[in-house]
């Protein structure tokens, strides 16, 4: 599971390049936001092979097993909430992935009701290839909708995630949420 996460934040982390002027914020609502998320994965993750040297047979297989068992319980959404800031904002699609140039961005429309975004890695560090494409949709300023298709790669192994997710605006006021 882990390196399935791992594997998706290695194409998302790296969208922190853009030029400022390449994206348009969104117009919404600044505060505390309520996100649900949609994550439908299918194959393995494409985990290196130095890593699934290190693995024993056991290991390997378990990895696997518990994966299977995974997508076998089918989709479910994960919520969380989190503080939308002026900064933030401002710096749509960051993730923390600040000098990170392994992957070529495409920002096909940025306005301040929609975001799309094309994208292609290539870590050859890891020895993993990506595309993906991401939609993000300000319904008004209290709400937003997205999906996105993520495919990855290492030769051997390939997955492939499909998510979507909306969100809301709960409140100006973001209490105790950490700022994002």
């Amino acid at each position: 599971m882990r390196n399935a996460i791992f594997a998706g934040v290695i194409l998302l982390a790296p969208l922190a390049n853009w030029a400022a002027d390449d994206i348009k914020p969104l117009d919404v609502k600044l505060g505390l936001w309520e996100t649900s998320l949609t994550n439908q994965m299918s194959g393995m993750p494409p985990i290196p092979e130095e890593v699934l040297a290190r693995l024993s047979p056991d290991q390997r297989a378990k990895m696997e097993a518990a994966m299977k068992a995974r997508a076998a319980q089918g989709v479910k959404p994960t919520v969380t909430k989190s503080c939308l800031t002026k900064e933030s904002l401002a710096n749509a699609m960051t993730f923390g992935g600040e000098g990170n140039d392994a992957c070529k961005r495409t920002v096909i429309t940025s306005n301040s009701s929609k975001q799309d975004i094309r994208f292609e890695c290539n870590d050859e560090k890891r020895s993993i290839k990506g595309t993906g494409n991401l939609h993000v949709e300000a319904l008004n300023s209290e709400n937003v909708k997205g999906s996105g298709q993520i495919s990855t790669g290492n030769g051997g192994q390939n997955m492939n995630m499909q998510l979507s997710f909306s969100a809301k605006w709960l409140s100006a006021d973001c209490g105790d949420v950490g700022k994002k």
